[in-house]
């Protein structure tokens, strides 16, 4: 399944990444509450620690949650058939070449390439390539580099995602005029949030975004920075509401007599006007 535009209806993503802090029963516990939640689908990462050079993570803890939560193929086709037979959608980010391989060994429906690697030409090439749906944050990038992605805005496979890359994001970092730069020149345009609540998604959703992705989780004290901002199921359900009720209010049927106006038309108009 890929994700197609939905007018007044956009997708929901709860983006779990590596918050179940390699626990596979976690993992499987936030699909379902993410279904819970009204999600259409859930996005996990993959990489290798192999591949992982020297940084800040090395002393802060993170380097050790990425081991414990390092998806191979085993671990994460689990992740992906619990999903499906929950009838959600789920893909994940890939940071290399490899990561492809590993992605593409399970499924070759959805890809999604992170903020990080906006830059990597190459890397989004392969994916065009090899799946069938690209997804592509637009975040941490140079203005050099965002117009470079314009080269890929006849790619039918191409959903491109307005993202600033700061954890959390405060709301006057949001930089939503990029999201309208994105919507100008792409035909399929999404919103990734990290600002902590759902202020944000509403107001891209408002905008025409086909896809809202907001990062999940089932308990805010779990390790981690991303757990520490990402929303819980009752914040995300929250997003599901507005989502229902703007698709509710947010059809036009223009300015003429409706369909379903035709028998108070016909029977009512002047009815207790005398003769």
């Amino acid at each position: 399944m890929k994700f197609h535009v939905r007018k007044n209806n956009p997708y929901l993503v709860a983006e779990i990444g590596w918050n179940f802090i390699g626990n596979i029963s976690l993992a499987k516990k936030m699909i379902l509450m993410a279904k819970k939640s009204g999600a259409d689908a859930v996005k996990f990462q993959i990489w290798n620690p192999k591949n992982l050079k020297r940084g800040p993570w090395d002393s802060d803890g993170r380097k050790k949650i990425y081991e414990r939560a390092f998806l191979d193929k085993d671990r994460y086709k689990k992740l992906y058939n619990f999903a499906i037979k929950n009838k959600l959608i789920c893909f994940a980010s890939v940071w290399s070449e490899d990561g492809i391989e590993t992605l593409a060994s399970v499924s070759k429906k959805i890809v999604k390439i992170p903020s990080p690697e906006a830059y990597n030409l190459k890397l989004i090439e392969k994916s065009l390539k090899v799946f069938d749906q690209v997804i592509l944050s637009a975040g941490c990038l140079k203005l050099k580099e965002l117009k470079k992605l314009k080269k890929y805005k006849k790619n039918k496979k191409l959903i491109i995602l307005h993202c600033v890359s700061s954890y959390p994001l405060n709301p006057e970092d949001t930089n939503f005029k990029k999201f309208f730069y994105l919507k100008k020149h792409f035909s399929k345009v999404g919103y990734s949030g990290h600002f902590h609540g759902i202020d944000d998604a509403c107001y891209a959703m408002a905008n025409g975004a086909i896809l809202i992705e907001k990062h999940f989780t089932t308990d805010n004290n779990l390790q981690g920075r991303d757990n520490k901002f990402a929303l819980l199921p009752k914040d995300f359900a929250l997003i599901d509401k507005i989502r229902k009720i703007y698709k509710l209010f947010n059809n036009n049927k223009g300015l003429d007599l409706q369909a379903n106006e035709k028998d108070i038309y016909k029977n009512y108009r002047g009815r207790w006007i005398p003769n």
